[in-house]
């Protein structure tokens, strides 16, 4: 067992292979941080979101703060002494108390290969752009949006028929393999540290409706 306390923080269904490798690995994971629940579907009823679900499976405490950087949530993760906070698709940005937190700083998965799609909808804006290849990325978070420096990188082809849900799929295997090795890396002293470089930034923000029109 490595011996870090990890604190888990992200949200939907492709955050939660991840949660369960970490787990594998032997890490103390001592708390899911999730966004609060909220109505889904045509009756809007309130749902938890795929984290909680999975936390409470493996028996693990949810936090469920409306902000992670309010002085409630710091003083209640700062008592679970984390060593590293691990993020996937979270959905808040990181003020500065919040990211120095952790012993060991917070990392980040990012599913595009940094420091192209930055933003939230790095795999739709892949598939919308055409491209041939996407990947995952994993970083040291800083203050900025997704600009931290770059970790370990991991390239995954983009089939003719793929859709946002099958790439996702794919990509969050993938990730959730190279999270796992760059914790391990973290663990020995050992993970790389690669400044983003300042060519080929693009961003990815979330899709707004009027992008799933049908152009007939």
């Amino acid at each position: 067992m490595s011996g870090l306390r990890v604190i888990f923080m992200g949200t939907p269904e492709f955050a939660c292979p991840t949660l369960q490798k970490l787990i594998d690995r032997g890490d103390r994971v001592v708390a899911v941080v999730t966004q609060p629940d909220r109505p889904k579907g045509r009756g809007l009823r309130v749902t938890d979101t795929p984290t909680k679900l999975a936390a409470d499976e493996l028996g693990i405490p949810v936090l469920q703060p409306a902000s992670a950087n309010a002085s409630e949530s710091l003083e209640r993760l700062s008592a679970l002494e984390p060593d590293l906070f691990v993020v996937v698709s979270f959905g808040q940005i990181f003020r500065a108390p919040l990211l120095a937190l952790p012993r060991l700083g917070c990392v980040n998965l990012h599913f595009s290969l940094l420091p192209r799609h930055r933003g939230a909808a790095p795999v739709q804006h892949a598939l919308l752009s055409g491209e041939a290849v996407t990947g995952v990325t994993t970083m040291f978070m800083d203050a900025g949006l997704d600009t931290g420096d770059i970790i370990l990188q991991a390239e995954e082809p983009i089939l003719a028929d793929d859709t946002t849900e099958s790439l996702m799929e794919r990509l969050a295997d993938r990730g959730a393999a190279l999270l796992i090795e760059t914790v391990s890396a973290i663990a020995t002293g050992t993970a790389p540290r690669r400044p983003q470089p300042g060519e080929g930034v693009t961003t990815a923000p979330s899709i707004r409706r009027e992008q799933g029109h049908v152009r007939w």
